[in-house]
């Protein structure tokens, strides 16, 4: 019975969708392989095989045949971001240069052509650009060719080659021309800037691709190295995280990280559980609580057993998904590159049939013009106008969209955005400022005794590990100067503090810590937290012996602009729902306060995901926006993920747009910069394709027969710079466009 393993390798050399798929039919082809799945996001595949029949290497070697590598045994991931790193400084290098070298060479042929040794000079600095800095493409395209493939690279090699070997005989030998009664035409300057121009579109794509991977090394670098186990007879001892079994009792100091999940045994402390569930509030943890791996400890110490290692925890499952979700997004290139597949043959074919048709037809001059028709073809048909279309618009975009305080990651949700129908929002950090503050202050004593007090309270309160405490302190930071002396300061687990002076009972507390000591409560007072209780606020209470002297209301404020952008969202014909980790009253005040009627509380992270692949199998196109940890996994499996700037590292990583001022009301302009571009590249596009369209017949000599026209290769040269220089032009036009949204 044949027994088949499935195994991952990092790719290196991807650089565009064709390419991936070059990788994935190759390895589907050996002999062994059951199946084979490349994710471009992440630059791996993954591949199913019969370890009996083939082995890695023999899949390292079909892989390299292609002009591509394969990193096989402990070769690994760190090896695959040098190599990517080097790659892409390699790339930015070889733009520099070749537009640097570029740019006399066409100051020259447009301005400068009856300097003395004009070609020549040309030909010197255009030959570094073809023979070194854009040596890739002829690489490829060759490497792609022996497979019976082409992709844009090989249209960039065939239309630059041609064009340069054409210049560059002209160059060496003129009298051939003028015998023929010909001027020795040379296009250099179309090879030299196609290669500058071309070259930047994949430094821009590899920027954009490098970060996927970031995101999952900050999620994995969320669990500590190493653990503390507390063994049968007591001892402590410090082990290696890999050693932990589930079972084992572990000892989490303050500040440390939560290893793995588990159960708390002993002890008690205050977690911040934001990168599981996004709130903002740290949980306090007792005996029988569940603790989760990758969340924070904060300043109580505690024992708990652990029950899922490894691959079993919720972070490591987040993780995973993550992953799968990233790796799925189909690449905006592919289209272009599909095209191009197309393109490049029927270039071929037309620009071979023109020098055959002419070499029978042509008379005595049979030759001359089968070779300025074919070249003529080849040049007109240079790719410069259709590779410029997409990162033109892309590029202009997103500056626009940077202008705005919109940074656009990924061209492929730029592209996307403006078919959005659906908006799932983040509560806490999104909708709301993701910290508590205290929103509400009553004083039931006079003006005069009010300071004291107050200095009072901020003394208790520094004292407190609860983390409301830290709003209380913020909201009297007016107060700090003189801190009382307090004779004993007790912590109330679930009720509060007590704190004695030489006179007075102090507490600080909810209305059960009250209770407790008979504190008599005024209806008013009651009435009054009643009320912000119903708002989805904590009530903190101030007592002085039997007398309550403050009320104070702690919540997570709705952001002033989050109520308008909603609006915006659901008046352009978008709907748009709320998730959050929080609770029902919380999330239901917040909703009634921002005018949103769907909404759905209590969701851990996975909940968040299936929300969005719902909505996505009902035909919406979906944007998720956050700002935790916790997001990520939602974030990864939209169809546009936005991030808020002020959240976490890694739900920015994840996102490929990111909100720097966390302000909702970018959100409908970021739809509309979309729309504009989206509309900007299919100009572009058809102008990129019309020039060809036309101008492929007239290059060929098809109006000859007709009316005696030839179009000269210096015409069709002209076209195709027309043709780019229309594209660039457009492009530009979106600078003037206005993007704010009433």
């Amino acid at each position: 019975m044949e027994t088949t393993v499935k195994r991952t390798f990092p790719v290196t050399g991807l650089s565009c969708a064709s390419c991936a798929i070059s990788v994935e039919s190759m390895l589907k082809t050996q002999r062994g392989v059951r199946n084979a799945s490349v994710n471009y996001a992440n630059s791996s595949v993954w591949v199913e095989f019969d370890p009996g029949t083939v082995n890695t290497m023999d899949f390292k070697s079909a892989i390299q045949s292609i002009g591509y590598d394969l990193l096989i045994e402990e070769e690994g991931q760190n090896q695959q971001e040098e190599i990517q790193h080097a790659h892409y400084k390699k790339l930015k290098n070889n733009t520099f240069w070749a537009s640097i070298l570029a740019l006399p060479v066409v100051v020259i042929a447009m301005l400068f052509m009856d300097i003395p040794n004009a070609n020549w000079i040309m030909l010197v600095l255009t030959t570094p650009v073809i023979a070194w800095f854009g040596r890739g493409f002829f690489v490829n395209a060759f490497n792609q060719a022996k497979h019976g493939k082409a992709n844009m690279d090989t249209l960039v090699a065939l239309s630059t080659g041609i064009a340069y070997l054409f210049s560059a005989f002209s160059t060496f030998f003129p009298h051939f021309w003028h015998e023929r009664g010909q001027h020795p035409h040379v296009y250099f300057e179309a090879s030299a800037v196609v290669i500058a121009f071309i070259l930047l579109g994949k430094v821009l794509e590899e920027r954009a691709k490098s970060s996927t991977s970031s995101a999952i090394k900050k999620l994995i670098g969320l669990q500590p190295n190493t653990v503390i186990i507390i063994h049968d007879n007591g001892h402590e001892e410090e082990i290696s995280i890999s050693q932990v079994s589930p079972g084992n009792k572990l000892l989490v100091k303050p500040g440390e990280k939560i290893p793995v999940d588990g159960e708390i045994t002993s002890g008690s402390s205050f977690i911040d559980e934001s990168t599981i569930t996004g709130e903002s509030l740290p949980v306090e943890k007792v005996p029988g609580n569940l603790v989760f791996a990758g969340t924070m400890n904060q300043k109580g110490s505690f024992v708990f057993t652990a029950q899922k290692v490894g691959g079993d925890t919720v972070l490591a499952q987040i993780i995973k998904m993550v992953q799968q979700a990233q790796g799925s997004k189909p690449p905006v290139q592919k289209l272009v590159d599909t095209i191009a597949g197309i393109f490049v043959p029927v270039v071929m074919a037309i620009a071979l049939l023109s020098f055959v048709t002419w070499m029978i037809f042509g008379g005595e001059n049979a030759l001359t013009q089968a070779l300025l028709a074919m070249v003529s073809v080849l040049v007109i048909a240079c790719p410069c106008a259709l590779g410029l279309a997409t990162p033109t618009a892309i590029m202009v975009g997103m500056g626009k969209g940077a202008e705005s305080g919109i940074l656009i990651k990924d061209a492929g949700s730029l592209e996307l955005a403006h078919k959005v129908n659906a908006i799932v929002l983040d509560k806490t950090g999104t909708i709301t400022e993701g910290k508590p503050v205290v929103t509400d202050m009553i004083w039931n004593v006079p003006e005069s005794e009010m300071s004291g007090l107050k200095q009072l309270l901020f003394s208790i309160e520094s004292q407190s590990e609860h983390p409301l405490a830290e709003a209380v302190k913020a909201s009297l930071k007016n107060h700090t100067e003189k801190r009382v002396a307090l004779e004993k300061f007790e912590s109330v687990t679930g009720k509060g503090a007590v704190a004695r002076t030489h006179e007075d009972v102090f507490l600080v507390g909810n209305k059960r810590l009250l209770d407790d000591y008979k504190v008599t409560i005024s209806e008013e007072n009651l009435t009054q937290m009643e009320t912000w209780q119903e708002e989805a606020k904590t009530v903190v209470c101030f007592a002085r012996n039997n007398e309550l002297i403050a009320i104070l209301a702690i919540a997570d404020k709705v952001k002033d602009t989050s109520a308008k952008a909603i609006n915006q969202l659901q008046t352009m014909g978008i709907e748009v729902y709320m998730l959050t980790g929080d609770h029902t009253q919380t999330a239901k005040a917040v909703a009634q306060k921002v005018g949103l009627k769907s909404f759905k509380a209590e969701v851990m992270p996975s909940g968040k995901a299936d929300f969005v692949k719902a909505l996505q199998q009902n035909g919406k196109v979906v944007a998720m926006v956050g700002d935790g940890i916790n997001d990520s996994h939602a974030l990864a499996q939209s169809d546009v993920s936005i991030a808020m700037g002020k959240g976490s590292d890694i739900a920015m990583d994840v996102a490929k747009m990111t909100i720097i001022s966390s302000d909702l009301q970018l959100i409908p302009r970021a739809i509309r910069i979309s729309k504009l571009t989206v509309k900007t590249i299919h100009q572009n596009l058809f102008w990129a394709f019309i020039y060809n369209v036309i101008g492929i017949p007239i290059a060929a000599g098809i109006l000859f027969p007709l009316w005696g026209f030839m179009l000269n290769p210096m015409i069709a040269g002209a076209a195709m710079a027309l043709s780019s220089v229309s594209v660039v032009s457009n492009s530009l036009r979106l600078k003037t466009k206005n993007i704010h949204i009433q």
